[in-house]
């Protein structure tokens, strides 16, 4: 399995990257710091499954997320996300994603998740 971490905050990326090393332990995992460099890995590194925050700079989740599902319809990309307004949930899943969660994660939380998705 190939994992994308997408987030423009180093201490998510390490925190999630932490987690997920923590629940899976044969993990090759590629992180990214905006929409723009995720979209641009999910082409060129494919990967299976992926953690995508909303809220960067250059290109937002919201941009990104239909972007990668393009390139990839049978991507599972995870929200993980401070936002968690229910509208900000309802868009996107409406948009392909196939969970919105709360940051911050940790390994609990990570266990869920891998075992939702």
């Amino acid at each position: 399995m190939k994992y994308l971490v997408v987030d423009d905050s180093k201490l998510a990326r390490f925190s999630l990257v932490k987690s997920l090393k923590a629940c899976v332990s044969e993990a090759e995992i590629i992180q990214a710091t905006n929409g723009k460099e995720g979209v641009e890995l999910v082409k060129s590194e494919k990967p299976d499954i992926v953690f995508l925050d909303l809220t960067m700079p250059i290109m937002d989740g919201y941009e990104a997320l239909p972007l990668m599902l393009k390139l990839n319809p049978k991507l599972k990309v995870i929200i993980v996300s401070a936002d968690v307004q229910e509208k900000a949930k309802t868009k996107v899943l409406e948009l392909g994603a196939k969970l919105h969660i709360q940051k911050p994660i940790n390994t609990d939380k990570m266990q869920k998740i891998l075992e939702l998705i």
